[in-house]
């Protein structure tokens, strides 16, 4: 079973290596389409093994992706982004499901990592190379039109859904965004592109996310309402669509509201990993409501369909923490440390219920630690939690 990697690119010699290195035992080919790089990409593509093809960028990513499509000689392909990881782990699945003769698509969880997005979703970028598939929309581009299309003529292949996280993202942290102005760049192709589909469910969603996002408020939650209103919404469009409303609503306090968009969300019918963010993010409301006993159960929700996720743990620890639970709140905190163990808020966090529970000397070393973790990281929290414990005279 041979599988393409098909990528596009531009101006990505900082995370470009990682990626192609990620795939490395799951491809027999790799094909790179350079829209126009003025670093060392292409360099670093073709040390890889890659080929290496230039592409005059037309302001729209579907074709620059169905150029690459062009190239691909596997029975499979598989599209990432220079800023996006195979998780290693998820490759056995991968290569068991692609044995399925009639299956057409795999569709994947993917992970934004420290990002405002929905933290997961689920993307069609493992499908077999087929002349009917073809990418559409200029930004956030999908075969999943064309797939549909094939479908109804050749009932015979399914889709299938993997379980588990198969791709990591990094492109939309706040500090991506920042170094590529991705959001100006996002913000003109689909307004340009809602223009000639005014009420396309999908657009709607994505934009209004974007106006959320950089602080435009009404008109984001307007096109939010107006994808609702969509004649044919698919689940997992429609659970974004609630869950950008629910957490706009949540910013402004408007608690009955994001409620009956966050219940809304988690009420269709897709994937439990796409549901995390609004568990997670229900379960924050919650805390700054002063009601943990309601996060708690948020919380658990997301550790019990992701027990691997650091963050679940920590916010779990911290809603026991306020509901008084401090045995529970130490196992949650050392839970996410053993899961990540550079993360610093978590050791803070253990030292203060070590402390609250009477146990100081371990608090100290968990505190310590979280110090030297912070100085690591470059935070002021460092030399603020060393001035609280030199005031307790603990330091």
């Amino acid at each position: 079973m041979s599988v393409s990697l098909c990528m596009i690119v531009k101006d990505e010699e900082a995370t470009l290596a990682d990626c192609l290195e990620s795939v490395r035992d799951v491809v027999t080919e790799m094909i790179v389409v350079d829209t126009g790089s003025t670093d060392q990409t292409a360099a670093i593509a073709r040390d890889a093994g890659a080929k290496v093809y230039d592409f005059d960028w037309q302001g729209d990513f579907a074709a620059a992706r169905n150029e690459s499509l062009k190239y691909a000689q596997g029975d499979w392909i598989l599209v990432l982004d220079a800023d996006e990881l195979l998780v290693p782990t998820a490759i056995p699945a991968l290569r068991k499901v692609m044995q399925d003769e009639d299956c057409l698509v795999i569709n994947l969880v993917r992970q934004e990592l420290a990002t405002n997005q929905v933290p997961y979703s689920l993307v069609s970028r493992l499908f077999r190379r087929h002349p009917a598939l073809q990418f559409a929309r200029p930004y956030h581009e999908s075969i999943d039109d064309s797939v549909m299309a094939l479908i109804a003529t050749e009932p015979h292949w399914k889709i299938v859904e993997l379980a588990g996280i198969t791709i990591r993202h990094s492109g939309y942290t706040p500090a991506a965004i920042a170094k590529r102005n991705k959001l100006e760049r996002a913000r003109s192709t689909m307004e340009n592109y809602l223009q000639a589909h005014p009420t396309d469910p999908y657009t709607c969603n994505k934009l209004g996310a974007l106006y959320l996002e950089i602080g435009d408020t009404a008109p984001g939650r307007d096109l939010l309402q107006r994808g609702l209103q969509a004649e044919t919404i698919e689940p997992n469009v429609r659970y974004e669509l609630h869950y950008h409303l629910a957490g706009s609503y949540s910013q402004t306090d408007e608690y009955d509201l994001a409620d009956k968009h966050f219940q809304a969300a988690v009420e269709q019918p897709i994937s439990p990993y796409l549901k995390l963010g609004a568990y997670n993010n229900w379960g924050d409301m919650r805390m700054r409501q002063n009601n943990p006993m309601a996060a708690i159960v948020l919380f658990q929700k997301v550790v019990n369909v992701s027990p691997n996720l650091a963050l679940g743990f920590f916010n779990l620890a911290t809603a026991f923490k306020g509901a008084g639970n401090l045995e529970g709140a130490i196992a949650c905190y050392e839970q996410a440390i053993a899961l990540e163990p550079t993360y610093a808020e978590a050791h803070q966090g253990l030292g203060a219920s070590l402390m609250k529970g009477g146990q100081i000397l371990p608090s100290l070393e968990a505190f310590r630690r979280a110090i030297a973790l912070y100085e690591q990281q470059g935070s002021p929290e460092a030399a603020r939690l060393r001035q609280v414990l030199q005031e307790m005279n603990l330091a």
